[in-house]
Parts: C-alpha cells; structure tokens; sequence
C-alpha cells in the first residue's frame, strides 16, 4: 500500500477492509519511514508496527 493512501485511510471515518498477513487489522497510524502502527479488528491489544507493503488493501 502506499504511504498517501494509507494515511487517507487512518483519517478517514469510513473503515476500510485492509488486511495483514490475511488478518484484517485497523490502521491507527502512519510513520514517516515507511511504516503504520497496525492492531487486529478482534484483538486491539496486539498493536504492531508493519511495513506499508504489508498492508493490503481488498
């Protein structure tokens, strides 16, 4: 995914179906290094930092 669109997607109101590993996840936010603090729809306690190029959008 890239950067611009990610960060369209952290701001926006409307949740978008974007997926980790095949995991549906929430993007909380956008790291100028490539990167966005992620968490699982079902388990918010398990934020993580990933890769931008992880994320997919469907």
């Amino acid at each position: 995914m890239n950067k611009q669109r990610a960060i369209e997607i952290s701001e926006s109101p409307i949740m978008e179906n974007v997926t980790y590993q095949g995991n549906p996840v929430f993007i909380q936010h956008v790291n100028d290094d490539g990167t966005a603090r992620v968490y699982p729809l079902d388990k918010s306690e398990q934020e993580q930092t990933v890769s931008l190029e992880n994320l997919i959008e469907n």
